[in-house]
């Protein structure tokens, strides 16, 4: 499973996958035209018998497209072959239809139009939309008395524009949302990077001169020298330690991740957690964020709290992180103050209270 699967809201928790055929069925109206169509229709019994299985399989077919659509990534989230298939049985049924509705059929232009715009490519957007548009002109303005669905091509038209335009701003706007995604990543890599080079520099520097000062005293000042090594010893110890730290926090780079990793470290010291809301709830440049300030919650909770629970709610723009320990500490610590930077450079607020005279409350909000 891909990572943007993973990241993917599941059926149960995404409104649009749970709900989206709401939008489907609710512009199934316009298909009252192929209907009158073949209450009316003056074409053998076969084709009328015909029209109709293919009126209702055109009805299940693009509701169920689109609801798993939705479900696999919504809005131009990558053609399965189920949806082409799909996109073929929609246009084979529509053809199908001609014999018996005539003139009616094209109402199912738009639907068609619509499956490609938002569940196939946008080369399919194009080819779909001018095929359409030019299919519906034909018939208006060459067949006989093709002047009476002069409002098909109305709608067609205009839904050609709109889709044009909605599908070129979702894209756009999947674009900064990937852009923003890579920025984070670069910029949080950059800290690691800066961190580790300072902390192996200074690191280095001073065990550097702690090694030559022992040298000089090995033979002059030998239990000098063992509390040079002593302390050299210390220093590398630390050095790694610190490197395993920055190198832990970059892998941990989701919310979902982070989430585990809290967990094992908070039950390790009999601490319980309790996770309301999904990972999935906040975007992919915000979880980098929330993963951050979760995983330097988890620290202070392990280190200050004295805690015997810790809650996590996640929420569409928002994060918090509760404990019932001895409370906030009025002092700005590092790891509070790097929260706030963090969230501030991430456009966020993070704000610090106490809950119920007692616990911590860590709140980031966008």
């Amino acid at each position: 499973m891909s990572q943007q699967a993973r990241d993917r809201p599941s059926a149960s928790q995404d409104p649009w996958a749970r709900f989206g055929w709401l939008m489907a069925v609710i512009w199934l109206v316009f298909l009252v035209y192929p209907v009158l169509a073949l209450l009316r229709s003056d074409a053998d019994v076969a084709w009328i018998v015909i029209g109709w299985v293919a009126l209702v399989t055109f009805v299940a077919l693009y509701i169920t497209g689109f609801v798993r659509g939705m479900r696999q990534g919504g809005v131009l989230g990558g053609p399965t072959p189920s949806q082409w298939i799909t996109f073929a049985a929609l246009i084979a049924c529509a053809l199908i239809s001609v014999p018996a509705e005539g003139g009616s059929a094209m109402s199912f232009l738009p639907f068609i139009m619509t499956f490609a715009s938002y569940g196939l490519t946008r080369a399919w957007h194009w080819i779909t939309s001018g095929i359409a548009i030019a299919a519906t002109a034909f018939c208006v303005f060459v067949l006989p008395g093709g002047g009476q669905y002069l409002s098909v091509l109305a709608i067609v038209t205009l839904l050609g524009v709109v889709n044009t335009v909605s599908t070129g701003l979702i894209i756009r706007s999947a674009e900064a949302e990937r852009l923003g995604l890579e920025l984070a990543t670069s910029e949080g890599r950059e800290a690691v990077a800066r961190d580790v080079h300072d902390l192996v520099g200074h690191s280095l520097t001073v065990v550097g001169l702690k090694a030559q000062l022992a040298r000089r005293l090995i033979d002059a000042d030998p239990k000098r020298a063992k509390a040079e090594l002593a302390d050299i010893e210390t220093l590398t110890a630390e050095a790694i330690a610190g490197i395993r730290t920055s190198v832990a926090g970059a892998r941990s780079a989701t919310l979902l991740e982070q989430l585990a990793s809290s967990r094992a470290a908070l039950e390790a010291a009999e601490i319980g957690m309790r996770v309301e809301g999904a990972a999935n709830a906040l975007s992919p440049v915000q979880s980098l964020t929330a993963s951050w300030i979760l995983r330097e919650a988890t620290t202070n909770a392990l280190r200050h709290s004295q805690a015997r629970s810790v809650r996590v709610v996640i929420a569409p723009g928002s994060l918090i992180v509760e404990d019932d320990g001895i409370g906030a500490d009025d002092r700005t610590g590092n790891g509070i103050r790097g929260m706030r930077e963090r969230a501030a450079a991430a456009g966020a607020a993070l704000t610090l209270s106490s809950v119920a005279d007692r616990g911590t409350r860590v709140e980031v909000s966008w």
